[in-house]
């Protein structure tokens, strides 16, 4: 069981957490047909789009309310019902994910009278779904912006129906790249299922050319897939996150369901396919036998490079979770670990203590550490403290192929395994070539 610290600071000093706005977001970009809007100031969503267009290197769409210090006093209904107009008449959307943001929610717009209002005096929007998200900036992470977004479609989209024995419906968390999905898709399909994800990145953002430009998404989960999930036989929820979306469909159509916190390590990825083995019936197909081979011979080659190294974290907390796990199956100690928003993960963790925080803290809590793992923004830290910084979460803006990195399954666990080992085994022939520098760690 780990202590949870909470830095009572009067500000965040080089922040690590991203807006609970820029999470939703992320999950709307993984649904076809569709553009999110932010209901705050033209900043707020060119922040946003700068952040995920530097990690994705793809164009992504996003649309703002652009909000004024007038309209913010007097009241946003105008703006937003302007923006859904102008939304349907350029572009014409078939899902519209709104999200708020710290200034409406400051003022406490009810977003949710709103829109009623404006289906009202226009009736040609009928068919248009608007699905509202809550995500003040001022509060939470991206993790929990994500989860409110998945929570919001899967509470105003789908429709009750006769169950479908072979469908199943993945949630998919914050913590899943692109890459991650794709390789989910292709497990669960081996087996004879057909896995609908909410929200399907790997179909969105996976890096690849279309004919032509789309001011909105062009791949990702249909609308149409999202009303028959109600005829879902069973739900995956992965990540904790996603256990409060998991619930929604339980208590709407009786949906049974189990929630897999992790899916990275040679345990935790044989429980999986373990229980897709059950759930399809059918047996575990001979190439993930022969992945688990390969996995455990390069375990066996890498664990002399983890062994007793102290690696410290700055991760959201469903990634957190997943990387302490990974790591200390490798023999590594977890020398310090900063997050960014509460979870029931937190007090779990088989660690002495974590810290919701800040870079800053991070920084201080690193020092003597072997390995940094965050997103890019740890590289000045890693620089300063002279330790080798492997980058995982988001943003990552100075290595290329983030949509297509995988970290799931066999084959992604052995990805990650070289990666780290990779640095690790640098790091020792650094030691060889230039012994002083065990000094500056010690």
């Amino acid at each position: 069981m780990a202590i949870v610290n909470f830095e009572n600071k009067a500000l965040t000093v080089n922040p690590l957490k991203q807006s609970q706005a820029l999470g939703a977001s992320l999950a709307f970009l993984g649904l076809k047909g569709t553009i999110p809007l932010f209901h705050g100031s033209q900043g707020c969503t060119a922040f946003a789009k700068v952040v995920l267009v530097r990690h994705f290197r793809e164009a992504i769409p996003l649309a703002t309310t652009a909000m004024t210090e007038v309209t913010t006093i007097l009241g946003g209904e105008e703006n937003v019902e302007q923006a859904i107009l102008t939304l349907v008449e350029k572009v014409n959307p078939e899902i519209i994910g709104l999200c708020s943001t710290g200034l409406t929610e400051t003022r406490g717009d009810d977003i949710e009278g709103f829109l009623k209002e404006i289906r009202s005096r226009h009736p040609e929007l009928n068919h248009l779904a608007v699905i509202y998200a809550p995500t003040p900036d001022f509060k939470g992470a991206l993790q929990d912006g994500f989860a409110v977004a998945v929570e919001s479609i899967v509470k105003e989209i789908p429709q009750a129906g006769g169950v479908k024995p072979e469908q199943v419906t993945i949630l998919a968390g914050s913590t899943f790249t692109p890459g991650d999905v794709q390789e989910i898709r292709e497990i669960v399909t081996a087996f004879g299922l057909e896995p609908i994800f909410v929200p399907d990145l790997g179909a969105s953002l996976d890096g690849h050319l279309e004919d032509g430009y789309s001011a909105m998404t062009v791949s990702g989960t249909t609308l149409k897939q999202l009303r028959s999930l109600g005829s879902s036989a069973f739900t995956i929820a992965l990540g904790e996150s996603m256990r409060g979306a998991a619930k929604i469909l339980q208590e709407q159509f009786g949906t049974a369901y189990e929630v897999f916190s992790d899916l990275t390590g040679l345990e935790p990825v044989d429980e999986f396919l373990q229980a897709i083995a059950v759930l399809s019936g059918n047996s575990v197909p001979e190439k993930y036998r022969r992945q688990r081979r390969q996995l455990q011979d390069a375990m066996l080659d890498t664990h002399f490079y983890f062994g007793a190294k102290r690696v410290s974290l700055a991760l959201e907390p469903d990634l957190l979770w997943s990387m302490v796990a990974f790591l200390q199956s490798m023999g590594s100690q977890i020398h310090a670990a900063v997050t960014t928003t509460r979870s029931p993960l937190l007090e779990k963790l088989p660690v002495k203590s974590v810290t919701i925080g800040d870079l800053e803290d991070f920084e201080e809590l690193a020092i003597g550490s072997d390995l940094l793992i965050g997103n890019s923004n740890v590289k000045a830290i890693a620089k300063r403290l002279s330790i080798p910084l492997y980058r995982l979460g988001l943003p990552i803006y100075d290595r290329l192929g983030n949509g297509q990195f995988t970290k799931v399954g066999y084959r992604g666990t052995m990805e990650l395994l070289f990666g780290i080992g990779n640095l690790f085994l640098e790091q020792e022939e650094s030691l060889v070539m230039n012994p002083s520098s065990l000094i500056t760690n010690s």
